[in-house]
């Protein structure tokens, strides 16, 4: 296989991952992209070689730079601004986890706490109250398991995945 190929199916099969997170295929194919580029890109090659409009690039590489993903790089005698992704894997998966853990976690959670005080003793109102608590607590276990997860350092990770696997 080519290097070209090779590039172009990791982007696709990136970008479809991507979409399986919650995030849109072209923000995800930005991001790898920039994972398997050797130096910073400037949005004009990462719209030429991903076949996207300036305001699709612009939009998805702010996106990048609020979870964390990329950076902005200046080169000295150059106007443009060119970015770059973090390369580290573990880093990279750390911080889509606390991305994830911010967006979408913690808003259930506040949102949990303040419907679980339902002053109805109806029994619709202690069934949902009762379900209300069982995704509370199912939501607390994956937010402990999350910050675990983002404190553990990368070998011990891989430690406890190998070993779950020799099961």
């Amino acid at each position: 296989m080519k290097l070209d190929e090779a590039k172009a199916q990791f982007i696709q099969a990136w970008g479809a991952l991507g979409t399986k997170w919650g995030i849109n295929r072209t923000m995800a194919q930005v991001h790898a992209l920039l994972l398997i580029a050797p130096e910073a890109l400037s949005a004009e090659e990462i719209m030429e070689q991903l076949n996207i409009s300036r305001g699709n690039a612009n939009m998805n590489l702010r996106s990048l730079i609020d979870w964390g993903l990329l950076e902005k790089e200046l080169k000295p005698g150059e106007r443009k601004e060119f970015f770059v992704a973090e390369k580290d894997i573990w880093k990279v998966a750390v911080q889509i986890m606390k991305e994830r853990k911010k967006r979408e976690l913690e808003p259930l959670e506040k949102v949990l706490n303040r419907v679980s005080e339902v002053e109805d003793e109806s029994p619709e109102a202690e069934a949902f109250k009762d379900m209300v608590g069982q995704i509370s607590r199912f939501s607390n276990y994956a937010d402990k398991s999350l910050d675990a997860m983002i404190d553990a350092d990368e070998h011990w990770m891989v430690n406890q995945f190998m070993s779950f696997i020799k099961r």
